[in-house]
């Protein structure tokens, strides 16, 4: 995620906004922009931290490696809601004098948190590809140390290029936000289309086996139950695309030095979007998950109405 109506400033016009701030009134569209993150921040407060709370208290979900990746883009996203969106809306309504270097850590924590989201997902695309590809050595193959490793290599990863922007390489950072985008795409899009060549195959396996026995193997059973989980994530996928593809435009409009139009900033509020929807897309997928938040909510429902 990027803070488009930031890259779209040099830095002596961001001095000169500041020496203006008295006399400053945000756009209509900038208000109305803030507007509807407004109810996003809640969203995605409520909803990230529920399921990490549901993980936390169910041992059994914190086994499997796909979970790991889970946490992590829950937290980045729970990033989004506590941090990123807040400052985001005081930098489109208010200049300050400290207003500069407010800007410059809102693009920091735009690209951290919105960078390992991005990536979390393009690696639960290829985790969902490993359990169907190796779906007799998935266990070996993927791990929850190595889910573990990977997560905090993608943290550490964005948190070393966020500070780009900090020294003033702009169209370095620019350039990276697009390549990274870009790869995250690529890699995705590869991902499901394997995953559905397999799941094809997987299917005629599975047809051709129940016509020739009236029952299913323990082979046939783990595979159709890879297959449903990798078209459960497909929904990452197609969510991925709507939420940063309006990002991934804009950020080339700019890397090629073309003057943005202030309604393009929407493009910000979608990418947020994504933070507010994966925690529906969590209990929609894992049963479990879902499970455990209900038992949560029904838990701080019941404990409300014995105080009232």
């Amino acid at each position: 995620m990027l803070n488009l109506s930031l890259f779209s400033k040099n830095d002596s016009e961001l001095d000169d906004m500041n020496n203006m701030q008295d006399s400053y009134y945000p756009e209509t569209i900038e208000v109305i922009n803030c507007i509807l993150n407004a109810p996003l921040i809640f969203v995605s407060i409520i909803g990230n931290a529920l399921v990490l709370t549901a993980i936390s208290r169910t041992p059994s979900l914190r086994s499997a490696p796909s979970i790991v990746f889970l946490c992590s883009l829950a937290v980045s996203d729970l990033l989004v809601g506590l941090v990123v969106q807040p400052v985001y809306i005081s930098n489109a309504l208010i200049y300050s004098e400290s207003s500069s270097a407010l800007k410059q850590a809102t693009e920091v924590m735009f690209f951290l948190a919105c960078g390992v989201s991005l990536s979390t997902m393009t690696a639960i695309s290829v985790d969902r590809f490993l359990a169907l590809r190796y779906h007799m050595r998935y266990s070996d193959v993927m791990t929850v140390k190595r889910a573990l490793y990977t997560s905090a290599s993608l943290w550490l990863v964005f948190i070393f290029l966020s500070f780009l922007r900090i020294w003033k390489r702009s169209l370095l950072f620019l350039a990276i936000v697009v390549s990274g985008i870009a790869i995250c795409f690529f890699i995705s899009t590869f991902s499901y289309i394997r995953i559905f060549q397999i799941v094809r195959h997987h299917t005629l396996v599975i047809r051709s086996q129940q016509q020739a026995i009236n029952r299913l193997s323990a082979d046939t059973t783990k595979i159709k139950q890879s297959t449903k989980s990798a078209i459960n994530t497909l929904i990452y996928f197609i969510c991925m695309i709507f939420c940063y593809l309006p990002i991934l435009v804009v950020t080339i409009i700019l890397a090629f030095g073309q003057p943005l139009d202030n309604r393009l900033h929407i493009a910000d509020t979608i990418a947020f979007l994504n933070s507010s929807i994966n925690p529906f897309l969590y209990c929609w997928r894992t049963q479990e998950i879902r499970a455990a938040v209900w038992k949560i909510v029904r838990n701080f429902l019941c404990k409300g109405a014995r105080q009232t």
